[in-house]
């Protein structure tokens, strides 16, 4: 399956991290922009076919939006599977360090966990195969490359998973608003699997039970929770600071 991405960053990026997955590429030759034609250089110089447009076929493939004069066709990066999981967790020469996301359905949360999760060093993100995002050209765009660079793991029965990781030796921390301690009160350099609930539900009941830690994000305002994607990015960050230091 393909999808189409516009914008220099993001052309940029699939050429950084899967320029083998770049199909064709479509720009406006009226166009004159200095970092458009090293773009455009680069995909020649990969022999990428390249076909000269105007803006206004541009602008209907890339839905209106600002396409900067390029729209290539991608192929999707693919979904793993759980024997993929358990093949790469056995083979790991590093600290275990994965994001698992219980029915997070939103793509913008998935696509911007991706993006995080590559800053830092996880290893792979695994979410469930029902009622939850899965890899998509949006999840793609908002992830800016780092879904080709940290594998998504698509899991039937993320109850048995979790069993399995910890299993091998990987803590299960959930977040939770009523948790009895904060993230910066513990311990997180070592191997360990953060747990994201569903937007607006948290995790699921099931999910809790596995958990070997529960903490929560301190809250100094009004709102009572942030979204998703900002609290992953909160809680792998302390992680890596953790471990940094």
């Amino acid at each position: 399956m393909s999808t189409q991405l516009f914008g220099i960053h993001a052309v940029q990026a699939a050429l950084d991290y899967s320029p083998q997955k770049i199909q064709r590429a479509l720009f406006d030759e009226q166009r004159q922009d200095a970092r458009l034609k090293e773009v455009i250089d680069s995909l020649k110089a990969l022999g990428i076919s390249l076909e000269k447009t105007d803006r206004k076929k541009l602008d209907k493939l890339a839905d209106g939006k600002n396409h900067q004069g390029i729209v290539i066709s991608v192929e999707l990066p693919a979904m793993r599977s759980e024997e993929q999981l358990k093949s790469d967790v056995e083979a790991l020469t590093t600290t275990p360090f994965y994001l698992i996301l219980d029915q997070v359905q939103d793509p913008h949360n998935l696509g911007a966990c991706l993006r995080t999760a590559d800053a830092v060093g996880v290893q792979g993100i695994i979410v469930t195969k029902d009622n939850a995002a899965s890899i998509t050209p949006t999840v793609c765009k908002v992830a800016s490359g780092a879904a080709e660079t940290v594998p998504v793991y698509q899991v039937t029965n993320l109850a048995r998973v979790l069993r399995w990781l910890k299993e091998q030796n990987i803590w299960i921390l959930g977040t939770a608003g009523d948790a009895s301690q904060t993230l910066y009160e513990m311990k997180l350099d070592m191997p360990l699997a953060i747990v994201m609930g569903a937007e607006g539900t948290g995790m699921r009941h099931l999910t809790r039970q596995h958990c070997d830690f529960l903490v929560k994000i301190p809250m100094a305002g009004q709102v009572e929770s942030l979204n998703v994607s900002v609290a992953a990015g909160v809680l792998l960050y302390e992680v890596f600071r953790q471990k940094a230091s």
